[in-house]
């Protein structure tokens, strides 16, 4: 009896703290996970689950860092479903004071690769062996593009995924990719060296040759070719990475979420006051239609999105900003500061050494 009296005192005071666990949960994040409190409880140990945890936190620390810089605005938050596997949650802000439009969106999908995005994946070099046709996946990420209004605040893009795919045999590919990039309509070399700085230093804690061969593959990456200019001034991109372990590049991807807040905040807050005249607001839509062009003809996220069956085209479509502007021959003055900004563009720079 005494026992039995132990064990459910005990049993009490677990469900006790589970629920405290999960009411706890709950107001850390922006909305209920995808796939569940309870089923990431369950499975808190499986790597899934922590990703899932980690994107969640990402995005309510992200949304939570500009809603107090931006006190008028407030986020739309949006829990969408995916019929055939998963969802995600989206939040927007629009037309706020400091922001025109930052959107911070999460995804949990899982279902059968189409045929178009197991053949991109291929061109990678990916070797797939489907079953009856069909490879089952799954992926999560977090994703993000701020544009402010004042043009002395550089726009910022960061994304965080985890992919798993299963073959015909059983044997599941997984890898990960993500980056964070700063694209400023003017160049500050102080805000830049900050940037750069802080990726370098969450690189670093993991190993030191990953900030160089992830700037490059960065400054590669984002390169708009048919105006021989890359999208911004850079940062960390990579893709594909499977090694050395899966919680070692789970721990690094951990880092680069976490230097998120700390590479982009500062600079918003040193400038979003800032002065600025009709010539620069023209100066910055006229950078933004380069944005535009490069998210909707080269980058493979955007791609990859367009091509998943059932996948939800506002939240693909959230990086765009709010307003652009196309002007033909538009070319700025010579040793301009608009001028300044697009020999950086087409000759990228080494900002921490």
């Amino acid at each position: 009896g005494l026992a039995l009296g132990l064990w459910r005192r005990q049993a009490a005071l677990e469900a006790a703290r589970e629920d405290e666990e999960e009411k706890e949960l709950r107001q850390r994040f922006m909305a209920p996970p995808v796939s569940g409190l309870r089923e990431l409880r369950r499975r808190r140990r499986e790597l899934r689950s922590r990703m899932e945890l980690l994107i969640m936190e990402t995005q309510a620390e992200v949304c939570r860092a500009l809603a107090d810089l931006d006190p008028g605005a407030s986020f739309a938050v949006d829990s969408w479903e995916r019929k055939e596997g998963g969802g995600g949650i989206s939040c927007v802000l629009q037309d706020g004071e400091v922001f025109e439009k930052a959107g911070v969106n999460v995804s949990v999908v899982s279902g059968f690769l189409s045929e178009e995005a197991a053949r991109q994946m291929r061109s990678r070099g990916k070797s797939l062996k489907a079953k009856d046709g069909k490879l089952p996946f799954c992926a999560m990420g977090v994703s993000s593009v701020i544009h402010p209004k004042n043009p002395h605040v550089p726009t910022m893009h960061f994304n965080y995924r985890y992919f798993e795919i299963e073959e015909a045999d059983g044997t599941k590919q997984w890898w990960f990719g993500g980056g964070t990039d700063l694209t400023p309509t003017y160049l500050n070399e102080e805000d830049a060296v900050h940037f750069h700085k802080t990726l370098k230093e969450a690189c670093d804690k993991h190993d030191l040759k990953l900030y160089p061969k992830y700037k490059k593959w960065c400054d590669d990456y984002f390169y708009i070719k048919h105006r021989g200019e890359r999208r911004g001034i850079g940062g960390i991109f990579f893709d594909d990475v499977d090694s050395p372990s899966k919680e070692e590049v789970f721990q690094f991807v951990k880092s680069c979420a976490k230097a998120v807040v700390p590479c982009y905040i500062p600079i918003v807050k040193k400038h979003c006051h800032d002065s600025f005249t009709p010539e620069e607001k023209l100066w910055q839509q006229l950078r933004r239609g380069r944005y535009v062009e490069f998210n909707l003809v080269y980058d493979r996220g955007t791609k990859f999105g367009l091509l998943t069956p059932g996948s939800r085209i506002e939240s693909i479509l959230m990086s765009l900003p709010l307003t652009a502007r196309w002007e033909y021959m538009h070319n700025p003055p010579e040793s301009s500061k608009e001028a300044e900004i697009l020999e950086v563009l087409r000759n990228p720079k080494d900002w921490v050494h």
